[in-house]
């Protein structure tokens, strides 16, 4: 496609879905397909795709594929019919979280999922007020984006959500670390519950992502999250995990992100991996929940969870285990961190490297004395990647965090290309700061 014909393209998609329909990179990309951990544009160049998790068993994947073909060959209706589809993947899905858990409903987006727990929570506990983090996304939809205190206008003006700080050990309070910066932390938390009642707001409860992902992928100081957690159970509250970006064994030592923490939720929502590009999502709770809210408000949803985006959910379960990639998530997750600690060494640019298994993120700063973000230096290595056929990202409130999410079947050689061409391009950003 030549640059005339891209323009073209971009000017038809302005014109259908808007002038500010987001596009990535500074020269947006047309893909046209994708394999394992690869994409390839209209002219055949292969890029690495180093940030979707939602092919999260890899792109394409021929296990995924057969099972949703096979099964939209033979019959797709809905959840008001019995199905073993159905069944046996709720029971399978609820089988990977504590025994608490044991209930599933399934929709299509992460988005809907979070709308349903806050519906479950608000219901069971005849509250209203929900804590996020002062940088948090958890969807789009009208009642989750009063939530988005990251980027979402609805948030500046809604009473029934309070915001406390992200949990970052980074660029923490002066003098505080280890578990007293945890506590200060947690504190906040109840320091928000009191505020709610101050105001004749009854609590909810908290909805986090336990790795912190829009956050940055924080490096959280130990206790927090159990200390945040026992404040709002003492309040009457629940705890809503959003497990959408850091499920399905991301962390590579668990399968799911709140599991590396001593805590267990009411409330548990999943999103992209859970089928491999294919739209299904859902809450898992405690049976209690899931009676008490189904007992008054009848949950239905027309294209959540039915056989077919069932038969793709068992068949990403099939292959976290056949290809063990949570071992992998550990070991070549292990080796990228390594990699991008050796350029931590050589460049000033990076101030802090964060790793949960297969999940990364590098923050830039003009110096590291003063942590002062690098937006600019962070933009340019985000498209200079791009260029030499690397796809990463960038988050954070400063736009100042590479973020880098494989596909789980990302490998030892992969990571090489990635960190060699990282090395390229920190280079030429460290020159331009």
């Amino acid at each position: 496609m030549t640059d005339t014909n891209k323009q073209t393209l971009i000017n038809r998609r302005h014109k259908v879905l808007g002038q500010h329909s987001p596009l990535f990179y500074h020269e947006p990309l047309n893909l046209v397909r994708g394999e394992n951990v690869w994409v390839y544009d209209e002219n055949g160049k292969r890029y690495l795709d180093v940030y979707n998790n939602v092919p999260h068993v890899g792109h394409c994947h021929p296990h995924v594929v057969e099972a949703l073909t096979r099964q939209a060959c033979t019959l797709n209706t809905h959840t008001r019919y019995l199905h073993e589809n159905v069944i046996q993947y709720a029971e399978r899905l609820t089988s990977t979280f504590d025994t608490s858990l044991s209930t599933a409903m399934f929709t299509c987006t992460g988005s809907e999922a979070n709308e349903l727990a806050l519906r479950m929570a608000r219901h069971c506990t005849g509250g209203s007020g929900i804590i996020v983090t002062d940088f948090a996304y958890h969807g789009n939809t009208e009642a989750v984006a009063e939530l988005g205190t990251a980027f979402m206008a609805e948030a500046k003006s809604t009473r029934r959500v309070r915001s406390v700080s992200i949990p970052d050990s980074y660029r923490s309070p002066e003098g505080l670390h280890g578990e007293a910066l945890g506590e200060a932390y947690a504190n906040e938390v109840q320091d928000a519950i009191e505020a709610f009642a101050d105001e004749g707001i009854k609590f909810a409860g908290l909805l986090i992502c336990p790795d912190f992902a829009n956050e940055g992928l924080l490096n959280v100081p130990p206790g927090y999250l159990e200390k945040a957690v026992a404040h709002v159970h003492r309040a009457g509250g629940l705890f809503i995990a959003d497990e959408v970006q850091a499920g399905f064994g991301r962390s590579g030592r668990h399968m799911w992100a709140h599991q590396g923490y001593d805590i267990t939720p009411d409330i548990v929502t999943l999103g992209k991996p859970m089928g491999n590009g294919h739209p299904v999502a859902g809450v898992v709770a405690r049976a209690e929940l899931t009676d008490t809210f189904g007992g008054s408000s009848m949950y239905f949803n027309t294209f959540g969870g039915n056989p077919v985006s069932c038969a793709v959910g068992m068949a990403v379960l099939d292959v976290l285990e056949r290809e063990s990639l949570l071992k992998n998530a550990q070991d070549t997750g292990a080796y990228v961190a390594s990699g991008l600690r050796a350029l931590q060494a050589k460049y000033d640019l990076i101030g802090e490297i964060r790793d949960l298994g297969l999940f990364f993120a590098m923050e830039l700063v003009t110096d590291r004395s003063s942590k002062k973000p690098a937006p600019d230096a962070c933009d340019k290595v985000v498209n200079t990647l791009r260029q030499q056929g690397v796809l990463i990202s960038k988050i954070g409130r400063h736009d100042s965090i590479l973020k880098m999410r494989p596909p789980m079947s990302f490998q030892r050689e992969h990571a090489d290309l990635l960190l060699s061409t990282l090395d390229d391009a920190l280079a030429l950003a460290q020159t331009q700061i």
